[in-house]
């Protein structure tokens, strides 16, 4: 495992991306301590959550509680031993069948498979009241209640009605009053609902929380390639102009020392610049000027001995499209400068009606021409995303005599989109 140091500019986007991809056995190795992020993303582990444990119990404590309620009407009924054995065994088979149901997949299961279970809780409830009359009707509400969890809204609703009062004529016929009779149906109704209710809130809460953890897991994935984006689009321009400064120093030095000295000194500048982007992207705070970068360009491409024409007509605009142009134009000038043999470009920024065009036009795109080095990028699908964030649009196109343009198009000003992983992504 490589082990990552993080200084102090580290952003808090950074130093989750960096605890979630070491592992919780790194949290505490090395420089790396930050004990305070443990709990700001949801366990990613295999076993089941406290949230949804907890959810689980407090069904199955409300079953159990009207089991318990059951079984006690039946015992005060003073039955023979014979009888309240029965009696509790057909309660524990509506226990076990209640509990199929109110699984989280039991929704799923095949129809014969539901019709069977339905059917087997259907006459354990109704024939026993044969044998323990009123005593037995509060077994309808666990019925009622899986009528609910498998049966589809336009027949389970009405069938937990039918079951609810259904419920009515097992204390008429014990000789109750109707004000018995009217206390069962209800009481048969408000269980059927609390067994829907708790397990279908078990069920929501379980898929909360997955759903919590992707998102999770989603803005680390997009950290990442935050991370990856960002050090391609920054250094890849800056190693670029090194190399060619470099290939210019070194034909400069034997003839032209004092001119070779300036070019050493826009190195060491590059350079420093190079370290100020790999911190910046670190805490997510890189922002970049579209006019500086042209005028940067500029002189990279005039030191390079490629004639440039630059057309600049910028206004206002937001400062994620600068950056994002900035980015268009740093990958284009490297682009240019590794994989064509041009010896003119054109460079125009131009606003108008409210949107931004820039467009890099060079000759010497020759199509065998390859950039011999491994990995070389694929910056140009990078900032197809990127401006696709803002709205914009990223194309390519190849003209006579070797020309290459590379156009980009957004609003100045364009709305804000937000996604879900938006909202759950790391803060920067």
């Amino acid at each position: 495992m490589i082990s990552v140091r993080l200084d102090p500019w580290a952003s808090e986007g950074a130093r989750r991306l960096i605890s979630a991809q070491q592992g919780p056995e790194h949290t505490n190795a090395g420089p790396v301590d930050f004990p305070e992020q443990t709990d700001d993303l949801p366990h990613l582990g295999h076993s089941e959550p406290p949230a949804p444990r907890l959810a689980r119990a407090i069904l199955l404590a409300a079953l159990c509680s009207f089991l318990v309620i059951a079984m006690l009407n039946v015992l005060a009924a003073k039955l023979s031993v014979g009888m309240s054995a029965l009696a509790l065994i057909c309660l524990c088979a509506i226990f076990g069948l209640q509990l199929r149901h109110s699984r989280s997949d039991a929704v799923r299961a095949p129809r014969w498979q539901k019709v069977v279970t339905l059917g087997a809780q259907t006459l354990l409830t109704y024939l026993p009241i044969l044998l323990f009359q009123a005593q037995w009707g509060g077994m309808a509400g666990f019925l009622a209640g899986s009528l609910l969890l498998l049966l589809p809204a336009r027949i389970a609703w009405p069938s937990y009605a039918a079951v609810g009062l259904s419920m009515l004529l097992p204390p008429l016929l014990n000789g109750l009053s109707l004000l018995d009779s009217f206390y069962l149906c209800q009481s048969t109704l408000l269980t059927g609902v609390i067994v829907f209710g708790l397990t279908r809130l078990a069920d929501l809460v379980h898929v909360l929380h997955d759903t919590r953890g992707r998102l999770a897991r989603m803005a680390v994935t997009k950290e990442r390639l935050r991370f990856a984006r960002d050090l391609h689009d920054l250094l890849g321009y800056s190693l670029s102009a090194i190399t060619l400064k470099s290939e210019l120093i070194h034909r400069l030095l034997p003839g032209n020392s004092q001119r070779a000295l300036t070019e050493i000194r826009e190195v060491l500048a590059i350079s420093r610049q190079s370290l100020a982007d790999v911190r910046t992207v670190a805490s997510g705070m890189r922002d970049m000027s579209l006019a500086e970068e042209i005028n940067a360009a500029e002189g990279l491409l005039v030191a390079a001995d490629i004639n440039t024409r630059v057309t600049l007509r910028q206004g206002s605009m937001s400062q994620q499209v600068s950056t994002v142009l900035a980015a268009v134009l740093r990958e284009a000038i490297t682009n240019l400068l590794r994989h064509s043999k041009a010896d003119s470009c054109v460079i125009e920024a131009v606003q108008e009606g409210g949107r931004v065009r820039l467009v890099v036009e060079n000759n010497g795109a020759q199509p065998d021409y390859r950039d011999p080095s491994a990995h070389s990028g694929s910056g140009l699908g990078n900032l197809t995303s990127r401006m696709r964030e803002i709205s914009g649009d990223l194309r390519t196109e190849r003209g006579p005599d070797d020309t290459f343009r590379l156009i980009a198009e957004t609003p100045a000003f364009p709305e804000r989109r937000q996604s879900s992983a938006d909202a759950m992504a790391p803060a920067a």
